[in-house]
């Protein structure tokens, strides 16, 4: 027997802000970032996954953008501890989500994505669930889109 199992991306402010002040810190000082580090781009937020459980295989994508825009969401691995240590280019994981909503789009037209990367993200992340509890991801707005205009969720089947 299985069950649908739908997890919501929530924003981690305190580690938006943690990463935005890393920049800040580096700008006032006249530094330049480490070798390979990923520093955190002004359009771009910090969120995360939590995972009530373990067992899971990727069903779909449930995204909402309320107006014309571009989200990209693309994960960090395993490795990445954001209390110890930065962000490096090497921890983000590939292929990234990006969904899509075009101007002149119908309110209540689909949500448009490239499938096979969507799809093949949402499998990496149920993979990774195997061994996590918590996955961050990195939430790049565009084009009109921002944090209060999107929502974005995950759905996984539950084998028990």
């Amino acid at each position: 027997m299985s069950s649908e199992l739908e997890l919501p991306f929530r924003p981690d402010t305190q580690l938006t802000e943690v990463m935005r002040l890393r920049v800040q810190s580096l700008q006032q000082r006249g530094q330049k970032r480490q070798d390979g580090e990923r520093l955190l781009r002004s359009n771009e937020a910090v969120y995360r996954l939590d995972f009530s459980k373990q067992s899971l295989r990727f069903s779909h994508w449930t995204v909402q953008l309320a107006q014309p825009g571009h989200l990209t969401v693309t994960a960090t691995s395993q490795l990445w501890t954001p209390d110890l240590t930065n962000l490096m280019t090497r921890q983000l994981l590939e292929p990234a989500g990006v969904f899509w909503r075009a101007p002149g789009d119908a309110a209540d037209a689909p949500i448009q994505c490239y499938e096979a990367d969507a799809h093949e993200f949402g499998e990496r992340i149920a993979e990774l669930a195997k061994v996590r509890k918590v996955m961050y991801f990195l939430f790049a707005f565009a084009e009109g889109c921002s944090p209060e205009t999107v929502d974005c969720s995950i759905s996984f089947t539950v084998d028990s």
